[in-house]
């Protein structure tokens, strides 16, 4: 019985280190972020703060508080919409 606890309690501390060990590493690395196609032009002085890329859309939301929706097949702008 001795033994069968010692193995089991070093199993669980060498599955904690190892959880441990991935989440450090994976979470540590930050991942790239979707690019705005080069195909896609936004209006003047506009700068690209969010873009969601969702089936049919293409949602790109500005620093000049709108939101454009565009085509993702056509990749040309559908829609304007002023946000609040």
């Amino acid at each position: 019985m001795k033994i069968l606890v010692g193995t089991l309690a070093g199993v669980m501390i060498f599955g904690l280190l190892t959880i441990t060990g991935l989440l450090v590493t994976r979470l540590g690395t930050p991942t790239p972020l979707p690019a705005l196609p080069d195909t896609i032009t936004l209006p003047d002085n506009a700068r690209a703060e969010a873009i969601t890329f969702a089936r049919n859309w293409l949602i790109v939301i500005t620093d000049q508080n709108t939101a454009l929706l565009y085509d993702r097949a056509t990749q040309t702008l559908s829609h304007t919409l002023t946000l609040p």
